[in-house]
């Protein structure tokens, strides 16, 4: 079963393992050691993340190692932008909204002393 990016990085666990190789392949003992779950549950999320593309488990000699192959985060980062867009220009024109009241409450609160300093004078 292929899954998908998204499935990867909604566990929590699974987002540690990517963090954990993302700067270096570790064994996979290595992975399994730094988690207080048992070596088969590590195993499993070893297992959806090589589903989903973002390791890759390679052999060498009589060990092997987890790679990340982080390219595919890229999915997860397109989709993200939409939104990130999206209410960005909404936040935008929440700003300029509040920067004409603004503007508006300081025109009549100039008017207003203006006034009452115009009144003091005389």
């Amino acid at each position: 079963m292929r899954r998908d990016v998204f499935q990867a990085i909604a566990d929590p666990t699974r987002r540690a393992i990517i963090n954990m190789i993302a700067h270096q392949p570790l064994n996979v003992n290595t992975v399994t050691e730094n988690f207080d779950v048992s070596r088969t549950a590590v195993y499993k999320h070893i297992k959806i993340l090589t589903e989903c593309g973002l390791i890759e488990i390679k052999q060498q000699g009589r060990e092997r190692f987890c790679e990340a192959k982080l390219q595919k985060l890229n999915e997860v980062s397109d989709w993200v932008e939409q939104y990130r867009q999206f209410w960005k220009a909404r936040l935008d024109s929440l700003d300029n909204y509040l920067s004409e009241l603004q503007s508006k409450n300081d025109s009549k609160t100039k008017k207003k002393n203006d006034g009452t300093s115009k009144r003091t004078r005389k």
